[in-house]
């Protein structure tokens, strides 16, 4: 029996993207190479080997994506810019090939009836800027609000929904303090030196977007999850506080309250100089927020203090091999409507997977994924009902895509994508989908 999900009239359904997940053409039309394409090339870093070199060749077949977003009904699109491909090194002179590319694909995302939601940043710095430092160069935020006005002067008659950047939370910490993300330092100062940096350039960023675009409507997207110590072990408790202010509020709490977390505020604070915080701290029109599921702490020696740990008591679902909490869902909807106070858009929820198989026509039935799809959105439901302000959802992703550490093996699309033909099929999932835009209900 079908269940009407009781949300806004006004409701905003789309899909999901990154530059360098789908893009492809690398070296194509005088894109300049990013941190990540050199992340790809060191053995180890993908696991499978893999890079974004071709992806889902979205750069060329973008026409035909569009119109399965077109064919599904979506509302909205939420792509991001390739920083490389506009600006091969970083500033200065401008890759006029690549910024054709983002104003062909704006007017073709809007003749079709779709909002276009642009975000600046996806992760992919330039390469060029990163040997100048990168995110560990306080100048990165002039930079990067550089690169904002370019984009805003030229998109901004058409686009008017943007964020700053994409989980700044995961590419500082995985990116800086570790080694599972470009450009993989693994250093304490570095990793303070980038997240007050990247802070300090979403600010800028807002300020250059809201004099840029009149009528923008300016957020930025968070990746939040709740942090449990494993086991409910009282030494792991310690490594889930400074675990949930690393991963939760490092970013989102000087960004929308003007303050860093106790837990990590003395460490940053011989990088922050007067001034700084009121820069972080702009007025926003929205909080974008990527889920999945909470996280598990525990302690471990070293600066962080804490590791990645396990739930003892998870039952993983035999289709994805991971265990799924959508309850956990709900209580992140509601707490940030009750912390931060904006309207809130979820602009990535979705289920991988590494068992999907194609019939011999290259469909898809992925019942596991419509399961996912249902028990999380009718926790959303519930969470409206209980006053979180949601008004918008985005699928991820449009296409199955190069999911960074793990290479092509992780499968998220909507469309299925052939890697050895690049042919898309809509799986039994977007079909799906469509069915939850046009009527408001779930299964």
């Amino acid at each position: 029996m079908a269940t009407l999900l009781g949300l806004r009239d006004d409701f905003l359904w789309g899909v999901s993207t990154s530059a360098y997940q789908i893009e492809g053409a690398a070296a194509e039309d005088g894109r300049g190479p990013s941190i990540w394409d050199t992340h790809c090339r060191i053995k180890g870093r993908v696991w499978t080997g893999e890079s974004g070199d071709v992806a889902c060749d979205h750069y060329h077949r973008w026409p035909e994506d569009v119109a399965l977003m077109k064919g599904m009904g979506v509302a909205a699109y939420r792509f991001s810019v390739s920083w490389p491909r506009v600006l091969p090194r970083g500033r200065g002179a401008v890759n006029h090939a690549g910024i054709d590319f983002y104003d062909r694909l704006t007017d073709a995302v809007l003749e079709a009836g779709i909002q276009p939601w642009v975000c600046l940043y996806h992760w992919d710095l330039p390469q060029a800027l990163d040997d100048l430092g990168g995110w560990t160069n306080r100048d990165a935020a002039g930079w990067y609000a550089d690169y904002a006005l370019l984009m805003a002067r030229r998109l901004g008659d058409r686009v008017k929904h943007w964020a700053t950047c994409n989980e700044p939370n995961v590419s500082t910490l995985f990116g800086y303090a570790m080694t599972w993300c470009a450009p993989a330092s693994a250093s304490w100062p570095d990793y303070l030196k980038a997240v007050h940096h990247l802070n300090m350039a979403h600010g800028r960023g807002i300020d250059v977007l809201r004099a840029a675009v009149p009528g923008a409507s300016l957020g930025v997207i968070h990746n939040r999850q709740a942090v449990h110590p494993e086991g409910g072990k009282e030494e792991n408790r310690r490594a889930a506080e400074l675990l949930d202010a690393h991963w939760n509020r490092i970013f989102v709490d000087p960004q929308m309250l003007g303050f860093y977390p106790p837990e990590v505020a003395a460490d940053i604070e011989p990088y922050v100089k007067a001034g700084d915080l009121a820069t972080i701290c702009r007025p926003l029109d929205w909080f974008g927020l990527n889920h999945y599921g909470p996280i598990f702490a525990k302690a471990a020696p070293g600066d962080l203090g804490f590791a990645w740990g396990e739930n003892p008591d998870a039952k993983p679902h035999p289709a994805l091999g991971w265990a799924i909490y959508p309850d956990a869902f709900r209580e992140e909807l509601l707490l940030i409507s009750r912390r931060y106070r904006l309207p809130i858009y979820v602009t990535e929820n979705g289920c991988g997977s590494d068992r999907e198989v194609a019939d011999g026509e290259g469909n898809v039935a992925d019942a596991h994924r419509i399961a996912y799809f249902n028990e999380y959105m009718a926790q959303m439901s519930r969470a409206v009902k209980e006053g979180a302000d949601v008004r918008g959802f985005f699928a991820w992703s449009l296409l199955d895509c190069f999911e960074w550490g793990s290479g092509y093996n992780n499968r998220f699309g909507l469309i299925r994508v052939d890697y050895d033909t690049l042919k898309r099929t809509p799986k039994e999932s977007s079909r799906w989908y469509a069915r939850v835009i046009e009527t408001g209900e779930i299964d």
